[in-house]
């Protein structure tokens, strides 16, 4: 298999799958794109195309398709509300709520951050990537908090090269559920995509290097439940990376339904507790700028019911 072809052995998490269904989810793309994909002959199970869109997987089968597709188009989207906190004009900051989505992928067509930002901001359709234009990282659904935008060619080779040499500050503030071993230190472990869980990723020997420096900041008791609210800065930038790395040292982001822990939570919260705080970055013409966003109110409401000393605002 060459770098450019994904292979799994379907599991049985994606056992009796629509074949256009899987590809969507490994590809992160809509179900139209995945069956432009098939349609393509693109996809092959056990060494055989298939091209029917209905077809279901079964357990064991080799399933082996692109690594990539070329993003489609996407059309500007005015009725998403974009909180912009910082623009010149070559670069945008924007504190993007949980719940909305970076860029169209599988399942989201429409409704996105980045297609209210090309509404706003119409000359940023041909900065960067097709179907993601000025996007130089993401936020999770789940994720509240701060994120850039190339608004110029030259902001998004400035941004994505300072990103490549780990010279971005990303800091981020998470509610774990478990005892953390150290006040802090450095999780290193290479993170890639989960055998058992192909739409999930994992800590993997063969996986890509990653890095993760964290902080307790607080510690808390829930009926004897332990709680903590960590600082995490990333140094490197893998998908789902500070999910991945909290689980894996055994303490999962609380509501995190997807990584954490299957358990009823101690507290209720309806998606991962993780806000991207503060982000630092050099701006194209040479000038050091450094963003905070202040707690959401559904993050700050639970830290209350802790009783935390954290500020809010």
């Amino acid at each position: 298999m060459s770098e450019s072809e994904l292979s799994i052995d379907v599991p049985q998490s994606l056992a009796g799958q629509r074949i256009d269904r899987v590809v969507a989810l490994l590809l992160e793309v809509s179900r139209n794109v995945a069956n432009e994909v098939l349609a393509e002959e693109l996809v092959s199970i056990d060494g055989a195309v298939v091209v029917k869109p209905s077809f279901r997987v079964e357990l064991g089968q080799v399933v082996t398709m692109p690594a990539t597709v070329e993003p489609t188009e996407i059309e500007p989207d005015h009725s998403v509300d974009v909180d912009v906190v910082f623009e010149d004009e070559h670069v945008i900051v924007v504190d993007k709520p949980a719940g909305l989505v970076v860029h169209p992928g599988a399942g989201v067509a429409t409704g996105t951050l980045v297609q209210g930002v090309l509404a706003r901001y119409p000359e940023i359709a041909s900065v960067g990537q097709r179907g993601r234009p000025g996007i130089v990282h993401r936020l999770d659904k789940g994720t509240s908090g701060l994120l850039m935008v190339a608004r110029s060619p030259l902001a998004y080779t400035s941004l994505t090269e300072q990103l490549r040499d780990r010279l971005v500050k990303r800091r981020y503030l998470a509610l774990v559920q478990g005892e953390p071993q150290s006040q802090h230190g450095v999780i290193d472990a290479p993170i890639g995509r989960s055998l058992r869980h192909p739409t999930r990723q994992a800590v993997r020997p063969d996986g890509k290097h990653a890095r993760t420096a964290y902080e307790v900041l607080e510690r808390f008791d829930v009926d004897g439940t332990a709680l903590a609210l960590l600082r995490f800065e990333l140094e490197t930038g893998r998908t789902h990376q500070i999910r991945v790395h909290a689980d894996a040292i055994g303490i999962p982001l609380v509501g995190d339904d997807r990584y954490g822990d299957r358990r009823p939570p101690v507290v209720e919260v309806q998606r991962p507790l993780l806000h991207a705080m503060t982000l630092g970055f050099e701006r194209p013409l040479g000038e050091w700028s450094e963003f905070t966003s202040p707690l959401p109110d559904d993050f700050t409401r639970v830290l209350r019911h802790l009783g935390s000393s954290f500020p809010s605002g």
